[in-house]
């Protein structure tokens, strides 16, 4: 999924020397944090709706040439480099340049939110497993070994480490919402399971016996 999928060419852009009264109007008419800046047709950085609020509408805004955020992306990266930028810099758009410094358009976070959802399966149905794991002991082919041997299989696994433990947090998404056999598996093979989200077989035979109780104990 590269950048060139997302960009938007529906967002304005202003020049050094438009007026920064005119940079405010246009982010409240859009609805966004950010614009990107241009300098005789090249891209020169964003400029913020904090510092151009801050400054004297009736100023041009190469008067805040020097307070430009210096982030964009390549129509050839990953969206992920979008969206790392939009995540560290606080973003409300990434915009996307050419070779040539061109701008080409912009990625809204709204968007990049979107792909992620896309990205991670999350509209897929599927249970979800997250298993915390030793660096030294982490094997995606035991982890999808132990997955299939239930007649299930892995549509998206992801990874972190988490900075307390230095444990790797492992989250499995899989194509069953039925997770019990699953989860005792990798139990049985000392994986300590911190959370899942599914459906539990035992659970659902447990309400379906007291559902059959209840009945007998009213005919």
């Amino acid at each position: 999924m590269l950048t060139s999928q997302f960009i938007q060419t529906n967002y304005p852009s202003v020049n050094l020397f438009d007026k920064i009264s005119l940079c405010l109007q246009l982010m409240d008419d859009y609805d966004v944090q950010h614009l990107p800046v241009l300098s005789e047709e090249k891209y020169i950085g964003l400029i913020s709706k904090d510092d151009a609020f801050d400054a004297d509408g009736n100023n041009l805004i190469t008067t805040l040439e020097f307070q430009l955020i210096k982030a964009s992306v390549k129509a050839e990266q990953h969206f992920l480099q979008a969206l790392k930028l939009s995540s560290e810099m606080q973003l409300s758009i990434v915009p996307v340049i050419n070779d040539q410094q061109e701008l080409m358009g912009v990625i809204s976070a709204v968007d990049l939110m979107k792909a992620v959802s896309k990205f991670v399966g999350i509209d897929e149905p599927g249970a979800l497993i997250v298993v915390e794991i030793d660096k030294r002991n982490f094997s995606f082919g035991e982890i999808s070994r132990l997955v299939e041997t239930n007649d299930a299989y892995i549509t998206q696994l992801n990874t972190f480490t988490e900075p307390e433990t230095g444990l790797v947090m492992v989250t499995i998404k899989i194509n069953k919402q039925e997770v019990s056999d699953i989860v005792a598996t990798f139990q049985r093979y000392d994986y300590h399971i911190r959370y899942y989200f599914g459906e539990e077989q035992y659970a659902n035979e447990m309400k379906e016996n007291y559902q059959n109780l209840l009945s007998y104990l009213n005919t």
